[in-house]
């Protein structure tokens, strides 16, 4: 990633919006490529501009911040601005990389600020926002071994966790890096970086992932995957 920050402020308070703006002017690094008022325009901008960044406001009229973000198949880094203190919590459950409270005091800004440019020096990674019952979390995909399709649903696996998104395997297949996920069959995409052990049998090929989990490799995709091993 290059040294300039793309960010988008997402608030249904213009002040708010302009105020961010105002003291953003301080950190040359961070762009501002746009602003949305509501969820809706946001989730347009987000998928359009690809920003590394967010200022997400969380009550907002229509869909709430969280709601915006159970909505994006790929998140940017989060900084979240609220006049509410009740949404700390959540905020750092979803991994939220600051909270920032209304009206915004300078010297937290900028802790905030330091935080982000930290974060961005470094290679910046794909997530995704999901929630597990009452537990929410802001999944990074290179953690995630194995995706299975569920009708119109897809299942995430990592760590010990299962979550549900609302997506079909076709549709996250499109969207992965294919340098990190391999479709193995109708059903299942696997995280190459997970596969243990390579299975060839009379019957076909299977792989074993880190954790013991063993996914067959249909008989289409065989080829592809042979041919990833050269």
């Amino acid at each position: 990633m290059n040294n300039m920050i793309r960010a988008i402020i997402i608030d249904d308070e213009r002040a708010a919006r302009l105020e961010l703006i105002r003291m953003l002017k301080d950190y040359p690094q961070i762009r501002v490529l746009a602003e949305a008022s509501n969820a809706d325009e946001a989730e347009e901008l987000i998928g359009l501009l690809k920003p590394e960044l967010i200022f997400l406001d969380i009550q907002m009229p229509g869909r709430s911040g969280f709601e915006l973000l159970e909505g994006l198949d790929f998140v940017p880094l989060v900084v979240f601005v609220t006049a509410y203190d009740q949404y700390a919590l959540k905020a750092f459950e979803v991994s939220a990389l600051d909270y920032l409270m209304k009206p915004i005091r300078v010297e937290r800004f900028e802790k905030a600020m330091n935080q982000v440019v930290e974060r961005c020096s470094g290679e910046s990674e794909p997530s995704i926002f999901v929630k597990n019952k009452e537990r929410h979390f802001l999944l990074k995909w290179s953690t995630v071994y194995l995706i299975e399709s569920l009708d119109n649903y897809a299942r995430l696996y990592f760590g010990k966790e299962v979550v549900m998104i609302k997506s079909s395997l076709n549709k996250l297949e499109e969207k992965l890096d294919d340098k990190l996920f391999f479709r193995a069959n109708r059903s299942q995409i696997v995280n190459l970086n997970e596969i243990k052990t390579i299975i060839r049998q009379d019957s076909g090929m299977s792989i074993t992932l880190n954790n013991g989990t063993l996914v067959r490799i249909s008989e289409r995709q065989a080829v592809k995957f042979k041919n990833l091993n050269q």
